[in-house]
């Protein structure tokens, strides 16, 4: 028995050194600012360049895209532009010669690239990521096969909060039943006891989504909170949350700066999510209204607009298109809208809508100045190409031909913004991607 014990200890000793000894080369590399799989991943295309040349890249990018509508602000950048993203996704494939690995789908395909340590993510979320990992090695748990549709493990989220230090681990099955469950759980937290909560996700179907709809939570709340601007606010599994925490902060206070509210003013948040951006203006707000298609993050706004106490927002869920008509039509004096839609931009339902509304201002948020050039045109109905040429640059958006044409049509009653400022934030360092942030005002 004391010989089993020895071998017993041993081997969780050595699983454990497995686990959390990072490799001392590879986080040198991160030092420098250059990953080693990079060019497989393709998810940092800035990777070795330095911080202030990414950002005076983005800094250009705008200003081509974008300064033909308004003036354009320097780039918002980040002290310490590593490791900010709060949430980390993993997937889990079976290779021949390398067992179980978990990483990052190959840009452009189904391909897993092995990644234990990202540049760009949280390391406690990529370590507990890594732990998973050699755990379903010991409990002999299959990963999920995508051609087949056999096996269990298929992906696993993991959500930190950046000032709480709450984690919640979602282990995404393509099944209901996690063999040895309450032992699986204890092993995962007596290696990495800052876990506060763990669902389990079923995606049984042969799909690219990566949650499924059904949830068991089975081990603490099921879901994390986290503090911004102020603010303490709780997120599920499948809420929106924007995944750097720090720039985050500096955007939210641009936009409702960009605001200039006193206090008397009618808000509208669309595209809300769990009510990050109306909870944070509600304080100089007179009423305050979101609206999210997502209903998980609408019934988390609801509870984080009850957790700090805020009693003049109210939070609908519906889209956001259609939400704004059914505004539009009932007459209702709105001063101020804050948007922020996905990377496709907004809708032409959406802005026709905004349009009868005639907000004094418009704070538009945007993760993608193609389509944000796109949606200036027909806001401001800039559809003289030889002034503002950016709107029909959008590669694969055949919309943006149609809003060109509409706002032509249209020229005196879209005529009635124009834009005040752009500031770009750099959200997503050693990445192209681009945060804008946009006072547009009515037109007298």
């Amino acid at each position: 028995m004391e010989e089993s014990r020895k071998r017993s200890d041993k081997r969780n000793k050595s699983l454990k050194s497995r686990i959390q000894q990072p490799s001392l080369k590879r986080e040198a590399s991160f030092r420098e600012g250059v990953c080693p799989v990079a060019k497989k991943c393709g998810g940092c295309r800035y990777s070795g360049v330095p911080y202030q040349e990414q950002l005076a890249k983005k800094q250009k990018q705008v200003e081509q895209l974008l300064k033909g509508f308004g003036k354009v602000n320097r780039i918002i950048g980040m002290d310490k532009p590593e490791h900010y993203r709060n949430k980390v996704h993993a997937v889990y494939d079976f290779q021949k010669g390398k067992g179980i690995v978990s990483g990052i789908y190959q840009e452009n395909s189904h391909d897993v690239v092995a990644v234990d340590s990202c540049l760009l993510e949280n390391q406690k979320a990529d370590a507990i990521i890594v732990s998973i990992r050699e755990l379903a090695k010991s409990f002999k748990i299959k990963t999920y096969d995508e051609d087949t549709g056999y096996g269990l493990l298929r992906h696993v989220l993991v959500r930190v909060g950046h000032i709480t230090g709450q984690i919640m681990v979602v282990l995404v099955l393509g099944s209901p039943i996690l063999p040895s469950k309450k032992n699986f759980v204890s092993a995962l937290c007596k290696l990495h006891p800052e876990i506060t909560t763990i669902v389990v996700n079923v995606n049984n179907k042969k799909t690219s989504m990566v949650l499924g709809e059904k949830e068991q939570v089975i081990y603490g709340k099921g879901y994390i909170e986290d503090v911004l601007c102020g603010r303490t606010f709780r997120i599920s599994p499948k809420s929106f949350y924007q995944v750097n925490s720090v720039q985050t902060e500096k955007l939210y206070r641009k936009a409702i700066e960009y605001a200039d509210l006193t206090g008397e003013e009618t808000v509208i948040d669309a595209y809300c999510g769990i009510g990050t951006i109306g909870l944070a203006a509600a304080s100089d707000a007179g009423e305050v209204i979101g609206v999210e298609l997502n209903k998980d993050a609408v019934r988390d706004a609801v509870i984080n607009a009850r957790i700090n106490q805020i009693k003049n927002a109210d939070f609908y869920q519906n889209d956001a298109g259609r939400f704004m008509v059914q505004v539009a039509q009932a007459q209702t004096k709105v001063d101020v809208v804050f948007m922020d839609p996905p990377r496709s931009g907004s809708t032409e339902e959406f802005m026709d809508a905004l349009l009868q509304l005639a907000p004094d201002r418009i704070v538009y948020i945007s993760c993608n100045p193609d389509t944000l050039a796109r949606d200036l045109k027909y806001l401001t109905g800039a559809w003289d190409k030889g002034k503002t040429g950016p709107g029909e640059k959008v590669q694969g958006q055949e919309k943006a031909v149609r809003y060109a044409g509409k706002a032509e049509g249209a020229k005196g009653r879209l005529s009635r913004y124009r834009v005040m400022e752009i500031t770009p934030v750099d959200m997503f360092p050693f990445t192209d991607c681009i945060e804008c942030v946009t006072l547009l005002q009515k037109s007298n």
